[in-house]
């Protein structure tokens, strides 16, 4: 087999199929390969003319047909599987020949093997690609991890398939083994505190202003022509605003009300915990999606008293939308703030010299969180590299000024009538917790010393102490 292919691509689900057609439109010879013959058959024969592809049946044919060094991408489900292939292609690579892993892998796997790799002179390239399957075919949002030199080769190529807004590429080296992958679990996460706010404004805009969803479609339509411009407002619209065929009623009142989940925002809750990064928002979103699952315990609970206030009226109504676009925005805020302190926190952990700017340029295009405000984070972190929140920057700051009165009535609202609001109460604790001149802690900590002995600090001298509770006087001393 001739070595004319720039790229290969093994693993050829929708993601990988898509990914190669991607490659192969931008002018690119595509090698492809999967486990089961007829997939690769298939793509040849349906898209072949689409650009070119050279496809392999084994493993050994599929590397002879790369140019060096080889760029082999696998697209298979992350875990034992991503191993299996690992395992099979490495022996047959040579130095400086790398492997790109485009699924979505545990940014500590990912680790695990850049650095085993690297013993053997292979570049890992651990990448994330957001923008699901019409992303991978016509454009999608790219963190790559991995060595720089490894980036030199193939980020021209990412680049190239990449989605772009106003000509720049959705696409960035975000820095060493798993920070690709990192990121873009963090980029999961958000996705998952922004989905499940723009839920429970749903919630809000029915159940309290009593709004019907066709209504619902059109004041979200509105609020995505202003600051809350987004992908996902977009799509929220389309779906709040579709009927049903088979029973003519409201889509979303046919939909069983249980969300799932594939792991990644289970993981960004997991992974803050080991930082110490306190992701309030995107946790309770994530355990929204869990209680919404808990059918038994859903049952136990129904019926029991909630509500205790009446529906608004219609003028009351109106003006309460206004207060939840106000209450969806500052949330959002919170989020999105959450998420990029996690990043800063895991480049402090891991070494990583993320550009927190960049990140926020390759995000609005092409993945799930594409929006609009995400050029005013790039211009505050351009401006600002060393930020620590999005809060220091003036006009995030006046915003969120201008919200509290808005913000607080939504959440209290919800509150007397019984509406469940579990990320934008976090939104707001979150807020409240970090502005505050003194927090329970310190009781806490009084707590701690008083059952386990773990001591603690004073505000009016340095050292650690401890009290000795059960002793007359309960001495302090010196821990």
């Amino acid at each position: 087999m001739d070595t004319t292919a720039q790229i290969g691509v093994t693993g050829l689900g929708v993601m990988g199929r898509n990914l190669a057609r991607n490659f192969a439109r931008n002018g690119y010879t595509v090698a492809v390969h999967n486990r089961t013959e007829a997939r690769t058959r298939a793509l040849v024969d349906e898209y072949g003319g689409e650009g070119r592809f050279a496809a392999a049946t084994t493993p050994e044919d599929f590397v002879a047909s790369l140019e060096r060094p080889r760029r082999l991408m696998i697209m298979v489900n992350a875990g034992q599987a991503t191993d299996a292939v690992i395992d099979e292609f490495a022996p047959l690579l040579e130095h400086g020949d790398m492997i790109i892993d485009g699924g979505n892998a545990h940014f500590a796997d990912t680790r695990r093997r850049e650095a085993a790799l690297r013993e053997h002179g292979i570049h890992f390239v651990g990448t994330g690609v957001s923008g699901g399957e019409e992303g991978a075919l016509n454009g999608p949002s790219i963190m790559v991890g991995g060595s720089a030199e490894a980036y030199a080769v193939v980020g021209p190529m990412l680049e190239a398939i990449s989605a772009k807004v106003d000509g720049e590429p959705c696409c960035t080296h975000i820095g060493a083994d798993g920070a690709g992958h990192f990121v873009k679990m963090v980029h999961n996460g958000i996705e998952y505190a922004d989905m499940q706010l723009i839920s429970e404004a749903y919630d809000l805009l029915r159940h309290v202003g009593g709004h019907a969803p066709t209504r619902i479609a059109e004041i979200f339509r509105t609020w995505n022509q202003g600051r809350l411009d987004s992908y996902l407002i977009e799509i929220t619209a389309e779906v709040l605003a579709h009927t049903d065929a088979e029973t003519g009623g409201s889509f979303v009142d046919i939909v069983a009300d249980a969300a799932g989940q594939k792991g990644t925002g289970r993981w960004t809750v997991q992974t803050a915990l080991d930082l110490g990064s306190p992701v309030t928002t995107i946790a309770q979103a994530t355990f929204a999606r869990v209680a919404s699952s808990q059918a038994e315990l859903r049952a136990a609970y129904r019926g029991l008293p909630g509500v205790i206030e009446p529906e608004l009226g219609s003028s009351e109504a109106e003006r309460f939308a206004a207060q939840v676009e106000y209450a969806l925005y500052a949330s959002k805020v919170i989020a999105y703030d959450q998420g990029w302190k996690m990043i800063q926190d895991a480049a402090a952990e891991y070494g990583w010299d993320v550009d927190l700017a960049a990140v926020a340029r390759i995000w609005r295009g092409g993945c799930i969180i594409r929006a609009a405000f995400l050029d005013r984070i790039r211009a505050a972190y351009t401006a600002q590299p060393g930020l620590v929140s999005l809060l220091d920057e003036k006009d995030f700051a006046e915003e969120i000024t201008d919200a509290q009165a808005p913000w607080r009535e939504t959440v209290a609202g919800a509150a007397r009538r019984g509406v469940p609001a579990p990320a934008f109460s976090a939104a707001l604790a979150y807020y409240d917790t970090l502005r505050a001149d003194r927090l329970p802690a310190a009781l806490v900590q009084g707590q701690r010393d008083y059952f386990g002995a773990h001591t603690y600090q004073r505000t009016d001298r340095p050292g650690t102490f401890h009290t000795h509770w059960a002793q007359p006087g309960r001495p302090e001393t010196t821990a």
